[in-house]
């Protein structure tokens, strides 16, 4: 009886020690975050300064090859689309293969101008050496005045105005001056891997599907001797070549499918080459596809990623006040999309979407309309 108590009391000891010990690490981590110097979130940002300085110094220097990345993976799935595609509708239909021309080639068009515009059109950057009225903070970064929607961006080292994000695809920031070339892009893209997907499905059903080995393979090899049956029943041996007794009909003649695996179309090479397609295409439809359906929702808000961000803050810290954030860049989703387009001014949706355009955004980048201070309806837009 005297050694269970001992060990009890052993246990509780070790218990005792161990509360005490975590308790004292607790409170040494409290002292350290509960001052106006330091708190958990700075901590946090401690901790993931080596990243940090990765993504600052490396995304810059691997941009070119993302570039250049980009346009060789477009060339390759171009190329292998006129190289397979082309005859093989071709040879199916002429009238439907120059429909397929005009198409594919008004959705290349798109994406190649885009993409290239996206490239080498500046987001924008407040002016050195002018005091901006309307700045609302200072850049701790670049000492200098922000004007509204204007963020630092840590890659490229400079203010941009309404800044999206950086894109290490397009090796420049994504703001003021070239969302629309960015979210075109993506929406172009999406829809022409949509094209060569639903094109193609008839080729690859040819070439993966039914041309699925290069012989003909019989699993169960036909053993014994062949027979017929009589009007009473009964089975009697086939001996002679031909398939009928009477000798005026002549040998029946079967159309059996000729083995793709002997047409020289039919080569192990175009059979990778496709499923490196379908790979790619349906990659690319997943990825660029979610990224535009994304952008496309805070655009209808009138917002930016890293508005979207900031806005849903607002929200919280509103909501708790017992009073609701309205974002004051949100005009509505028709006039959003307008602006976002450039559909002011006379511009009309074919032109300015459909065809390729060079039309810069409303205003200058360093002020901004808002719900509060919005001209009339058939003044602006």
């Amino acid at each position: 009886m005297a050694r269970i108590t001992w060990r009890t009391s052993s246990t509780q000891n070790l218990v005792s020690k161990f509360r005490l010990r975590w308790s004292y690490m607790m409170h040494c981590w409290h002292s350290l975050t509960f001052n106006a110097h330091m708190n958990s979130s700075y901590a946090t940002d401690v901790c993931m300064t080596p990243i940090f300085w990765i993504v600052d110094n490396y995304t810059h220097c691997l941009g070119p090859f993302f570039v250049v990345g980009t346009a060789v993976l477009t060339t390759a799935v171009v190329s292998i689309a006129y190289w397979i595609g082309l005859p093989f509708w071709w040879a199916k239909s002429q009238a439907a293969t120059i429909v397929l021309l005009i198409i594919g080639n008004w959705l290349l068009l798109n994406i190649i101008f885009h993409y290239v515009m996206g490239v080498i059109t500046p987001a924008g950057q407040p002016p050195e050496g002018v005091s901006h009225v309307e700045a609302v903070s200072m850049c701790s970064k670049c000492i200098s005045p922000k004007p509204p929607r204007t963020h630092h961006c840590s890659v490229c080292n400079r203010c941009i105005l309404k800044m999206d994000h950086h894109c290490p695809w397009l090796n420049n920031c994504v703001g003021y001056a070239n969302h629309r070339y960015f979210f075109l892009y993506m929406v172009y893209t999406t829809l022409g891997c949509l094209f060569l997907i639903v094109a193609g499905v008839e080729i690859g059903y040819k070439y993966l599907w039914l041309d699925h080995s290069e012989h003909w393979t019989e699993l169960e090899p036909l053993e014994g001797h062949p027979v017929k049956f009589n009007q009473s029943g009964h089975v009697i041996a086939v001996t002679h070549p031909n398939e009928y007794d009477d000798i005026l009909l002549p040998p029946a003649v079967h159309h059996l499918p000729t083995p793709m695996a002997d047409s020289p179309d039919a080569t192990p090479t175009r059979r990778r080459v496709l499923w490196f397609m379908a790979v790619v295409n349906v990659a690319v439809v997943i990825a660029l596809g979610s990224l535009s359906i994304w952008h496309a929702k805070l655009i209808t808000r009138g917002e930016t990623s890293i508005e979207a961000h900031i806005n849903e803050a607002e929200r919280k810290r509103f909501l708790q006040l017992k009073r609701v954030y309205i974002n004051p860049y949100n005009f509505g989703t028709k006039k959003n999309w307008k602006l976002f387009l450039g559909l002011v001014r006379g511009r009309s949706f074919w032109r300015t979407v459909l065809l390729p355009s060079w039309h810069k955004p409303e205003g200058n980048g360093l002020s901004f309309h808002t719900v509060h201070d919005a001209p009339f309806e058939d003044e602006w837009p």
